[in-house]
């Protein structure tokens, strides 16, 4: 794997050796000596030109946590501020020999455009309403354990319903991607107005009504309303919202019992997750926060660590 941009480029095999690595990973966390040796000597730089706190802080973590120098540069406090274009700025890094690129930016496609301009490994941490790669594995990763739970880890013939702000959200994008890739069954909700255009050519089921299909789901997604992206009307008020698509205290008692209920944050309380459901015992909220350094641990290892000659198991033991 010479880059990560997308969760489309990732076959069944690809992904479960990811997610088989994150779990060695995992096993570090639970540690008092967080470090394994791997990436010893090499530099990772996080770009990042939206503000950010759960992905740039796992890529952090995970880079550090596999002895990698890890570097943060953010569009504030950077030459970009002065006008500076991607262009100029990738390269300026890249000529000063780093090994990896862990990308956000508002454009639909600037990572992949990256990869033209630097000889780095390039990662995609979100690239505007594309796609977020990571955060469908960690996802994945979540929702293997809870399967593994309840005896068969399979993501065959599993039901996940992702809903809320579909038009906005690259995490929908991805995660449509790679749980139809390992096998699951995809249902999207939202009102008419925040489905994309194209969505009927996507491999998922749609519907409007979130209360038809929460009878039906062994995982349900919120998604966080993205009003910093909304230039007009999506819908009449934050409470008609709620009421029609949001996971209300009466919609979180009607679900079954092995239901988890799934976030990637930040989320928006009261709007499209109710703080009963946020804090409930089936909310997987903080365990995708805890899979998303072992899972970037796993997709850093895969980018740098083929040359590497220190065993990743013999490291954890130390």
């Amino acid at each position: 794997m010479r880059h990560l941009l997308s969760a489309a480029d990732l076959s069944v095999d690809e992904t479960l050796a990811i997610l088989d690595l994150a779990e060695e990973m995992a096993q570090v966390q639970s540690r008092p000596v967080k470090k394994l040796p791997t990436l010893r000597g090499r530099t990772v730089v996080n770009l990042f030109f939206e503000d950010s706190t759960r992905t740039r802080s796992s890529f952090e973590l995970a880079g550090k946590w596999l002895s990698a120098d890890v570097i943060n540069v953010s569009a504030k406090g950077s030459s970009v501020s002065k006008g500076e274009s991607l262009r100029d700025t990738v390269q300026t890094i890249d000529a000063m020999g780093v090994d990896a690129l862990v990308i956000r930016h508002q454009a639909s496609g600037a990572p992949l455009q990256t990869t033209d301009w630097v000889r780095a490994h390039v990662v995609n941490a979100g690239d505007g309403t594309h796609e977020h790669p990571t955060q469908a594995l960690l996802d994945a990763f979540t929702m293997r354990r809870h399967f593994r739970s309840l005896g068969d880890e399979s993501f065959v013939g599993k039901r996940v319903a992702i809903v809320g702000d579909i038009t906005h959200s690259r995490v929908a994008r991805s995660n449509v991607a790679l749980l139809t890739t390992l096998g699951a069954e995809v249902t999207l909700v939202a009102p008419p107005t925040l489905m994309p255009s194209g969505v009927s050519s996507w491999p998922v089921e749609l519907s409007y009504d979130l209360d038809a299909v929460l009878d039906r789901v062994d995982v349900l997604m919120m998604l966080r309303v993205q009003r910093e992206r909304m230039s007009g009307g999506y819908f009449p008020t934050p409470r008609e919202y709620t009421v029609g698509h949001g996971l209300t205290r009466d919609r979180l008692a009607r679900l079954g019992e092995h239901v988890v209920i799934c976030h990637p944050g930040p989320m928006n309380r009261g709007l499209e997750i109710s703080a009963d459901a946020a804090d409930s015992a089936a909310s997987r909220v903080l365990e995708q926060v805890s899979a998303g350094v072992a899972v970037r641990m796993g997709v850093l290892y895969q980018l740098l660590g083929g040359d590497a000659d220190t065993d990743t198991t013999a490291g954890a033991d130390r």
